[in-house]
């Protein structure tokens, strides 16, 4: 990917130009049984280089090509209970497709990930330096408001802000997204204009009341407090502002219907509906192929890909981008707390394996990521392990000796009376969970490491057990956003509500904090390449390969699909004429 100097302060088309690791998460399914486990030779004939960072399929058509109404059905992986998207419960991929069409995002992103102001929230915005102070001023559109009436004014993002700052930690957030740098929002020349200034140079503060960052503008009256923050959203979407309003919300038949807004200012919405479904991941390429659903994320499933090509009517769509599919090892948990031991289990586990088996039979390239922020085709990639990347059981072994985790009469090792006996959690009906937690199994097994696997509903598995990090293995995805620090801030730094890991470092913290406030991208590349050093060494998130985004689309549906480092922009979705 071509790269370019940056300043510190971005002008406005300027783009961060590596991508990121997002905070969304997926559960997100495969394939089943023996199409996992092609010959070995598989892996070569389907190997190749990672795809383009820049790719991005969505059947981009104007919307003189569309025509005016119809329903979109939209599958998604869960039945959000907190529908606030940067509250720690609620960071994964389904709250925030659902809650795009209802937020107001001030940017637009398209393939390359090039940021432009939206005009239905901004009229005009800068950031300058004023007596060594970045400052960025946001001027509002004046017609913008909430679907109450209330005007969007400049206490709307003073109160996200306060909120996301880091001022008062009963705020739950799940991430910071740059806001823990800011000094003050203060109103500027009239009360539809904010005047915002940095303690620190932040260079992505592009990132900010963003859709791509997954990051939308909250309303202020809502999320003033932290009771407000972390319960106004909690089972219910109080207000929107955006081009489709809340139809209903069904947690019965896991729905949550759309509907477009005739209140809204900006392009009218081509559809008139847009029905988000709740379905178990394994489900979803057979209620595509039924026509129960129109569109879905079908990720590294082979049996889906080749469901939604035989699909009459249907088709798939396919792009790069910073996602990732990743184990997890909560450090919290009492026989894990070791950073060496969580090391040992990395090693012992055949990343290399896991990744055949899961993508075998996509047309996608074997490439295990052993960078925790950078995939395979970026630029600055490089594997900074210090051999922890190495499938290497020998050295394991000799490590868990070393720790004192003798082999026991029955294989199992053992300490101070405690077998190391660990509890891998997966969602029900997800055969990429069940293959990766089947063949983690195996590979712990052989170094006397007893895996023992609890498959939960899907729709539990993230409110249930991993944002109350009841799990000591697990794996899921993150979906990748424009912003190379914005979103893995928060997933692994010390005490934040989203790292599911819940290990870091200082070390870590001031890596991660020097990417945010780089001068140029290569200096932004070197201190992600000093955080994933120290994010190998406390060994919490395990990067397994850049994820596929595949899904499975009706061909008259456009301005869907794949979109890369771009954005959705809900109301062009629409059916071709």
């Amino acid at each position: 990917m071509c790269r370019v100097p940056r300043p510190r302060f971005l002008p406005l088309a300027l783009t961060a130009t590596v991508a990121a690791l997002s905070l969304a998460l997926c559960s997100c399914s495969s394939t089943s049984g023996s199409a996992d486990r092609g010959p070995a030779g598989a892996a070569a004939a389907a190997g190749g280089d990672a795809p383009r960072m820049t790719q991005q399929e969505m059947n981009a058509q104007p919307r003189s090509a569309l025509r005016q109404g119809g329903t979109l059905t939209w599958a998604i992986d869960q039945y959000s209970s907190q529908w606030n998207p940067v509250q720690a419960d609620g960071s994964e991929v389904s709250t925030n497709d659902v809650i795009k069409a209802f937020l107001p995002t001030f940017w637009r992103s398209d393939a390359g990930g090039v940021q432009t102001p939206n005009p239905a929230y901004l009229t005009d915005v800068k950031s300058e330096l004023r007596q060594g102070r970045q400052v960025v001023v946001w001027t509002l559109n004046p017609k913008a408001h909430w679907s109450d009436g209330t005007p969007i004014t400049w206490r709307d993002l003073q109160a996200n802000w306060q909120a996301l700052g880091n001022l008062n930690t009963d705020f739950k957030t799940a991430t910071t997204n740059g806001f823990d740098q800011v000094e003050s929002v203060v109103r500027g020349q009239d009360d539809f204009q904010a005047v915002m200034t940095f303690k620190e140079p932040y260079s992505e503060w592009q990132a900010m009341f963003n859709n791509a960052g997954n990051a939308p503008l909250l309303p202020g009256q809502y999320i003033s407090s932290p009771e407000l923050f972390n319960t106004s959203f909690k089972n219910r979407i109080p207000v929107t502002a955006g081009p489709f309003k809340v139809g209903s919300l069904d947690p019965k038949a896991r729905t949550v219907t759309a509907v477009a807004d005739p209140g809204w200012w900006g392009d009218k919405p081509l559809l008139d509906k847009i029905v988000f479904k709740a379905y178990d991941t394994g489900a979803m390429p057979q209620a595509f192929a039924k026509g129960e659903i129109d569109f879905y994320n079908n990720g590294p499933n082979t049996e889906g890909y080749q469901l939604i090509r035989s699909t009459a009517g249907g088709e798939v769509r396919k792009a790069g981008g910073p996602n990732l599919r990743h184990l997890v090892l909560n450090g919290q948990s009492p026989l894990l707390t070791e950073a060496k031991l969580r090391q040992a289990l990395i090693q012992a586990i055949d990343r290399a394996e896991i990744t055949r088996t899961d993508l075998a039979g996509l047309d996608w390239p074997y490439v295990p990521m052993n960078n925790h922020f950078l995939v395979p085709s970026q630029h600055g990639y490089q594997d900074n392990s210090n051999g922890l990347s190495r499938f290497d059981p020998a050295a394991a072994k000799t490590a868990l000796d070393a720790l004192g985790w003798k082999p026991g009469p029955n294989g199992v090792r053992a300490k101070d009376g405690k077998e190391l006996v660990l509890r891998y959690v997966a969602p029900a009906a997800n055969n990429l969970a069940a293959n990766e937690s089947e063949e983690v199994t195996r590979m712990l097994a052989a170094v006397g490491v007893t895996v023992q696997v609890q498959t939960v509903p899907a729709g539990e598995f993230f409110d249930g057990y991993i944002y109350k990090h009841d799990f000591d293995l697990t794996s899921f995805s993150l979906l990748g956003t424009p912003f190379p620090v914005s979103n893995s801030i928060s997933t692994f730094q010390q005490n934040s509500g989203s790292n599911w890991a819940q290990v870091g470092s200082k070390a870590l913290d001031r890596a991660m904090a020097d990417a945010a406030k780089a001068e140029s991208v290569d200096e932004e590349t070197a201190a992600l390449n000093r955080a994933d050093t120290e994010a190998w060494q406390v060994a919490g998130l395990v990067p397994l390969y850049q994820r596929p985004a595949i899904y499975g689309v009706r061909k008259e549906l456009a301005n869907l699909g794949a979109t890369g480092l771009g954005d959705v922009v809900y109301e062009n979705i629409g059916l071709t004429k």
